[in-house]
C-alpha cells in the first residue's frame, strides 16, 4: 500500500548542526495512486544532484519519496507531499535557510511549495507547468528554471511563460535553455548539476553567486528567461 506520510531520505553525511538545507524533488506522473518508491527511475534520475549538493559543507540534503506517483488533478498530491513536509522541517529547526530542487512533476511541487517559511531559493528542471500555477507563492524568493530545447515530456514555452509571470512577484528570476538535451538531462548532464548547485550554494551563503545566473537575473524580460545555459561548470 502506498506510504501514508511522505518520506525524507537523508543523502550524504549529515551536519549535526546544518546551516542550511536543500530538499530535492523528482519527477512522477500526471495521474498514478500506486506509491512513490525508490524503485523508479525517476527518483534516481535526481540522486546525482542531490550528491552533488551533499559535498558542501553544514548543508543537510534530503529527498523527498511522495505518498503516491501521480499529481492527481485538484488534488495537488505531490505539491501537499512538498508543503507538509516542509511544515514539519520548520516545526524542527524554524529559522534553517532552505533550497528547493525539483524535476518535472517534482519542479511543479517545489514551485507550488516555496512559500513556505524558510524557503529561500527553488529549482526547477524541465518543470511540468500548464499555465495554471500560482506565482504569488514566490515572493521575496530566488528562482531558477531550466528547460532543454529537445523536450519531449514537458513544454519549455510553459516554463517561459510561468518565468514572465514569476518576475511581476520577484525580481530574482533566471530561466536557462539547455541547447541539445531533453526531459532526461543526460546529454549535458554535468552542466545541469553545476548549475543546480552553483544556484542553491549561492542563495544560501554557502558559496559565491554564481556569475551566469546573477547576469540572467539582471537581464530584462525576456533576454534574462531564455539564457542559452554555457559557462557553468
Amino acid at each position: 500500500m502506498p506510504d501514508r506520510l511522505p518520506r525524507l531520505e537523508p543523502v550524504g553525511p549529515q551536519p549535526a548542526r546544518p546551516a542550511a538545507l536543500a530538499v530535492v524533488a523528482h519527477g512522477g506522473s500526471a495521474n498514478a495512486t500506486d506509491s512513490g518508491g525508490r524503485r523508479r527511475l525517476a527518483y534516481w534520475r535526481m540522486m546525482p544532484f542531490a550528491r552533488a549538493l551533499a559535498r558542501t559543507d553544514g548543508l543537510a540534503v534530503l529527498m523527498l519519496r511522495y505518498r503516491l506517483r501521480g499529481w492527481n488533478g485538484a488534488a495537488r498530491d505531490a505539491a501537499r507531499d512538498a508543503e507538509e513536509t516542509l511544515a514539519v522541517l520548520h516545526e524542527r529547526r524554524p529559522g534553517l535557510p532552505t533550497a528547493l530542487v525539483g524535476h518535472s512533476m517534482g519542479g511543479r511541487a517545489v514551485l507550488h511549495a516555496a512559500g513556505a517559511p524558510d524557503v529561500r531559493a527553488v529549482a526547477a528542471l524541465a518543470p511540468w507547468l500548464d499555465g495554471t500555477d500560482p506565482v504569488e507563492q514566490l515572493a521575496g524568493r530566488s528562482v531558477l528554471i531550466a528547460h532543454g530545447d529537445r523536450e519531449r515530456m514537458t513544454d519549455p514555452r510553459e516554463s517561459l511563460a510561468y518565468a514572465v509571470r514569476a518576475r511581476r512577484v520577484t525580481e530574482r528570476v533566471a530561466r536557462f535553455d539547455v541547447l541539445g538535451d531533453g526531459h532526461a538531462m543526460l546529454r549535458r548532464a554535468p552542466e545541469w548539476h553545476a548549475l543546480v548547485t552553483r544556484f542553491v550554494l549561492g542563495e544560501l551563503g554557502l558559496g559565491p553567486q554564481d556569475p551566469a545566473i546573477a547576469d540572467a537575473m539582471r537581464r530584462p524580460t525576456p533576454d534574462g528567461l531564455q539564457v542559452p545555459l554555457s559557462g557553468v561548470r
